[in-house]
């Protein structure tokens, strides 16, 4: 510790135990304590706590959660500690009369949102108590405030433990490794576990009881139709739940149908006041001007009983559930769908429902992803260097594809490149240029400039592009990317674009992303009869005209880059088939029929 910082240390401390009576009071807030003590506490390990740097939003260090909070509604951390835009931990803050030591529910918070957000370490502190936890242990309503805390100290100690607590929190030594490091040991340690397994098996729990359920109260479903309705059921839950914790739609109103009878009509009347709401292929129930895909007219007749929503309902609030959904992060979501959809409903010769792996991912032995670091290599090698020297309004024109998009893993990392390369263009360029006119680009948020939604949308329909021969994955790619829409949005925003823009919040993505098989055309029938196959073979094969589905996009010349994963490719041996990365770039229009057979 230099003298400098020593100094201002022991300064923050003497001031503490100077006004230790007051800052106990009621009247001494959260807010105050961060303003008076956490910030030039963090400011001493290096962070730039206020942007004086003047990063965009999208690359500044440290992101304040700016609502006035009350103990127990709390939706975000007051605090998360970023390194070129990644998430390195969560500091939450309690008013100096919280007893941090003992009391659970802080420490619950905290874990629910490291955990969530698929980080190592997270801090809880009221400058007099400084506790440290691990994000990899479950976390359960009868949690000691003690368990999964790998660190604990008194405002006291911090001169003793500042080279501790500075060799893995510093600015510096993240950007040496050492909080990785850290977080590394013992990460096979007994107890610990993933969100992404609790939350897949979750997941996969909700589907087997819905099918079973589905299946023996309407037994005139087809598999096909099993399937999808099961899938759109979680899908549409998942996304409402996430739009509540996010603060944009109305809190616990899922929650709410636990009291009630006939929960699926109710449910039904909330899906479909979402479509009004939100324009998404998620939910879309009636037929439109200007939208060629089909509506959905089978969800909302078919009967599930209250039991089976009931349960599932109740497994997506604290204290069932272990997920704050307001910080869980596209990537891991998707994760979780791809081995998600690694299986399949079946129907017995009884009409029960059955829950088996899919034929392609039993031969394979397993799903495998593309870790979140492959891919945001990938899109900055690819998408990075087909926007330099550009202006948005060349951006504009680029198209960007995956051919076998899965869950969306390559296009959400695409797709957020460009948000933010947009943001950090614009900041460059005479930010409130873009903030003023009829479509403004920006808006002044808390923490800085931010992309409007209108702009999000834009960013979206213009330039990203996927195709999956899987309905199931295409309807999941659809979800990630609107979820990614609402990042950073809320009641207020989302209501200004309903009422001052006369749109609904987010773009029909029917357009955009496609369901066919990549590598088969139209012609495949060609000299041969539809007839010589059955309707679920001609399903499986699932045949793809690009230049129909694309019209528009080859009309000006075909896709830019194709980013993705080719099929799995077996190793020799005994190893499992493993997923190797197949990267398309190219500087001029790609057409895709040269990828296709002739």
């Amino acid at each position: 510790m230099t003298e400098k910082t020593q100094e201002k240390l022991q300064g923050l401390i003497e001031n503490f135990k100077t006004f230790y009576d007051e800052l106990h009071s009621p009247d001494y807030n959260e807010t105050l304590l961060r303003r008076d003590y956490v910030d030039p506490l963090f400011a001493l390990l290096g962070w730039d706590i206020n942007n004086e740097q003047g990063y965009s939003q999208a690359y500044r260090e440290v992101i304040h959660e700016a609502k006035l909070k009350s103990d127990d509604n709390t939706k975000f951390p007051d605090y998360a500690f970023r390194i070129g835009g990644t998430r390195k931990f969560f500091v939450e803050t309690k008013k100096p009369a919280v007893n941090i030591d003992r009391n659970p529910e802080p420490a619950h918070q905290i874990r629910r949102y490291i955990r969530s957000a698929g980080l190592p370490l997270g801090i809880l502190t009221d400058f007099e108590e400084f506790a440290v936890y691990d994000g990899r242990y479950r976390v359960k309503k009868d949690d000691r405030a003690s368990y999964a805390r790998v660190m604990y100290f008194k405002f006291e100690d911090y001169p003793k433990e500042w080279d501790k607590i500075s060799s893995i929190f510093s600015k510096d030594a993240i950007l040496k490794g050492a909080f990785d490091n850290f977080a590394k040991k013992d990460e096979k340690k007994k107890g610990t576990t993933t969100l992404n397994a609790d939350f897949l098996a979750d997941m996969e729990k909700w589907r087997l009881n819905l099918a079973t359920n589905i299946a023996l109260r309407n037994p005139g479903i087809s598999v096909r139709d099993l399937n999808y309705v099961v899938q759109m059921t979680i899908d549409r839950i998942i996304f409402l739940r996430i739009c509540e914790d996010r603060e944009i739609e109305p809190e616990n109103q899922l929650k709410e149908l636990l009291g009630n009878k006939e929960v699926y009509p109710k449910l039904c009347k909330i899906f479909k006041d979402a479509d009004a709401k939100y324009n998404s292929g998620i939910f879309h129930f009636s037929n439109e001007r200007g939208r060629d895909d089909y509506p959905d007219t089978l969800s909302l007749s078919i009967n599930i009983d209250d039991k089976v929503l009931k349960d599932i309902l109740k497994a997506l609030y604290w204290p069932n559930s272990q997920y704050a959904f307001s910080v869980m992060p596209a990537d891991i979501l998707g994760q979780v769908y791809e081995q998600f959809l690694g299986k399949v409903i079946r129907l017995t010769a009884g009409h029960r429902a059955k829950v088996e792996d899919k034929p392609e991912v039993a031969k394979a032995n397993g799903v495998y992803y593309t870790p979140t670091y492959i891919v945001d290599y990938i899109v900055k090698n690819t998408v990075g260097k087909l926007l330099e020297g550009k202006t948005p309004d060349e951006v504009t024109k680029l198209k960007i594809l995956d051919p076998a998009c899965g869950s969306g893993s390559f296009l959400i990392g695409a797709y957020q490149y460009l948000m933010d390369w947009h943001l950090e263009w614009f900041n460059n360029n005479d930010p409130e240029k873009w903030a003023r006119g009829k479509n403004p680009r920006l808006y002044m948020a808390a923490n800085g400039w931010l992309l409007t939604t209108a702009e999000k949308k834009r960013i979206l329909l213009n330039n990203i592009y996927g195709v999956d021969i899987d309905r199931q994955a295409v309807e999941v790619t659809k979800l990630s990317l609107l979820l990614k829409v609402l990042e950073n949005e809320n009641k207020e925003t989302i209501g200004k674009q309903l009422s001052l823009f006369k749109e609904r919040a987010l773009p029909d993505l029917g357009n955009n992303i496609k369901c066919g098989n990549s590598l088969i055309g139209s012609d495949f029938y060609e000299g041969k009869s539809r007839d010589m196959f059955s309707e679920d073979e001609q399903e499986k094969i699932n045949v793809f005209d690009w230049e129909r589905a694309f019209t528009e996009v080859f009309a000006n010349g075909g896709f830019d880059t194709v980013i993705g994963n080719p099929p799995l490719a077996k190793m020799s041996g005994n190893s499992r088939s493993q997923s190797n990365t197949l990267i398309f770039s190219c500087s001029s229009s790609l057409n895709m029929s040269r990828l296709l057979p002739s």
